[in-house]
């Protein structure tokens, strides 16, 4: 058994996986998740467990190079724009419905429980060296 980290094994497997360039998509319970892409769906209720919760989860396990947003987030959920630009310093915003067109490109979609709008961020892996 793990010792620390992200216990959920099949979140464990999935991020094992992934390599330099692969995106991940972190998402809230409401984004429709296109076919194609391996999902892990964690959530349990509204709210549980929070965007922010698993965006830090999966940044203590990842090496990141950037992320994309929806230009949305600012207006309609400034917390989780204020998040976004404090975890990842390299930030593209584009608009909500291009984000959509990007996940199906995704490795990865990453659901949460997140019940606020427009928290949803496609993560670019980067590499160790």
């Amino acid at each position: 058994m793990k010792r620390s980290g992200i216990l959920n094994r099949h979140l464990a497997g999935a991020l094992a996986e992934l390599g330099h360039g692969d995106g991940v998509l972190v998402c809230d319970a409401g984004l429709p998740i296109p076919a194609g892409p391996r999902v892990v769906d964690l959530a349990f209720r509204a709210g549980v467990p929070s965007f922010a919760e698993v965006l830090d989860g999966l940044l203590d396990e990842l090496v990141v190079d950037g992320g994309t947003a929806a230009l949305e987030v600012r207006e309609a959920n400034p917390a989780t724009a204020r998040l976004l630009a404090e975890r990842l310093p390299a930030l593209d915003l584009i608009a909500h419905e291009e984000l959509k067109r990007r996940a199906a490109d995704a490795r990865l979609v990453v659901r949460t429980g997140e019940a606020r709008p427009y928290a949803n961020v496609l993560l670019r892996c980067g590499v160790f060296f």
